[in-house]
């Protein structure tokens, strides 16, 4: 399992989406540069919910390694819901341009979505290889007889 490179994807994509329920999203500083207010993304409930979404769906593509076709579809949703997710937060950055200051975990989402895509198109890459040499095997037991 941890030897593909896909299942180190989705893990690093997990890992991204965790970090970010224990992490400011925003911060509002005053004129004298002391930190006046701070948002989390666990105060908002939509992100919340998103958030805790996408890693069960991270956790679920991870641990599904024997089902190829399924972990890559959830990969796969992982990644449209992630984006949903990004899209959001760029909404909030652009609404809120000049009253907080974003921090570096609002791209997360971003970085998550194309390690999603990379592990998706390595589980596909396996399954066709997969079912190349089933399709060879095949072959050779039809010429056989």
């Amino acid at each position: 399992m941890w030897q593909r490179v896909q299942t180190l994807y989705l893990a690093i994509a997990t890992v991204l989406i965790g970090v970010m329920f224990f992490s400011v999203k925003a911060a509002s500083y005053g004129a004298d540069g002391e930190t006046v207010r701070t948002l989390m993304y666990t105060d908002y409930i939509p992100y919340l919910v998103l958030l805790i979404v996408i890693t069960l769906l991270n956790i679920l593509a991870l641990t599904t390694f024997k089902h190829r076709i399924f972990q890559m579809r959830t990969a796969g949703l992982a990644a449209i819901v992630t984006l949903a997710l990004q899209i959001w937060l760029g909404v909030d950055f652009w609404l809120t341009r000049g009253e907080f200051v974003f921090k570096v975990t609002a791209v997360f989402p971003l970085l998550c979505v194309i390690l999603d895509i990379l592990a998706a198109r390595g589980i596909l890459a396996d399954q066709l290889l997969v079912e190349s040499a089933y399709h060879l095997r095949k072959a050779r037991r039809e010429r056989r007889r």
